[in-house]
């Protein structure tokens, strides 16, 4: 089992689909991303540099996207508690996931566009 599925499998199983559910989004969104575990929770590079990263939470689930992938999204997120780079998706209510997907997607153009690649 990898380390990502190791992190996953520690929460309770409705958790884990959302987690899953998460990490398909990111993927998708970011096919070209390496993922490992940072700080404790699943990371994702692009291009040598952070990405995204999410991590599970008794009642929510935390999103991180650097300052700039969350000051792009700001109206969107402002329904949402929030920190520099982070926001909290609670955990009963529908997360979501097209969001993730559009933030992705925009810090890997970021850090492609920040690497000197067009």
């Amino acid at each position: 089992m990898d380390p990502v599925e190791t992190y996953i499998n520690t929460f309770p199983a409705e958790v884990q689909t959302l987690l899953l559910q998460i990490r398909a989004t990111i993927v998708a969104a970011a096919p070209q991303a390496q993922e490992s575990i940072s700080y404790g929770m699943p990371a994702y590079k692009t291009e040598g540099k952070a990405l995204v990263y999410f991590a599970g939470f008794k009642h929510h689930i935390g999103f991180y996207a650097t300052p700039t992938g969350h000051s792009a999204f700001a109206a969107e997120l402002a329904a949402y508690k929030q920190g520099k780079g982070s926001v909290q998706f609670p955990l009963d209510q529908p997360v979501p996931y097209d969001l993730i997907s559009r933030m992705v997607a925009f810090r890997a153009q970021e850090n492609k566009e920040n690497s000197g690649k067009k």
